[in-house]
């Protein structure tokens, strides 16, 4: 599909897309895209973002929350995620995970490359829901060293938990999106196992 000229503002989306993806591992979520540009409802950025594709500049995955992918980006490949069973988005867990099986995924979707090393994990419990993390949600978390405002899986003092990676005065601790929910900080250790790529949702 040949791509139509955009408008100002259509670019200024693509743009905005292009760098936050860039920066954060992630495309912005709507709401996301929303508060940037100061759009009245999320409804108004989907009216943007079907214009946009319309014109072949991007394409909308359903079922994948955060499912923006640019059609400069496209060298589609499948993969297959191993999903290592559930995390805690709440208070931190001893439970061990445990191999539940594979998720197929468009790797071009996710923004990702050919060969990168990812592992999924179900999401338990709401502490993330501020971020757009829901339970019974699968997060697809690449192995590498978190950056600060990350959304991590971490093993902190033998626990296992999903949260954002801060750093405060050189100083990792572990934020919770969720105002009923404590954040955390390691008293021993903090082991970031893998840093959020991407989010999958079942469409209800």
């Amino acid at each position: 599909m040949s791509t139509m000229a955009l408008t100002a503002r259509q670019q200024e989306i693509i743009d905005f897309i292009t760098h936050y993806r860039q920066q954060q591992g992630i495309p912005p979520s709507r709401r996301e895209i929303q508060k940037h540009f100061g759009f009245k409802s999320v409804a108004a950025v989907a009216g943007h973002l079907r214009l946009i594709e319309q014109k072949g500049a991007l394409t909308r995955t359903s079922g994948i929350a955060r499912g923006l992918r640019l059609t400069n980006d496209i060298n589609t490949e499948l993969g297959s995620i191993p999903i290592y069973g559930a995390i805690p988005a709440g208070p931190s867990s001893p439970q061990t995970q445990s191999d539940e099986g594979c998720v197929r995924v468009d790797l071009e979707s996710l923004g990702l490359p050919k060969g990168i090393r990812t592992f999924a994990l179900r999401v338990r419990g709401d502490s993330m829901i501020n971020a757009g993390i829901l339970d019974k949600d699968i997060v697809i978390l690449e192995f590498k060293a978190p950056f600060d405002g990350a959304i991590v899986a971490a093993l902190v003092d033998g626990e296992t938990t999903l949260k954002r990676y801060v750093v405060q005065n050189n100083k990792p601790y572990l934020k919770a999106e969720n105002p009923r929910h404590r954040n955390i900080l390691p008293a021993q250790e903090l082991i970031v196992q893998g840093v959020m790529v991407a989010l999958l949702r079942k469409e209800s």
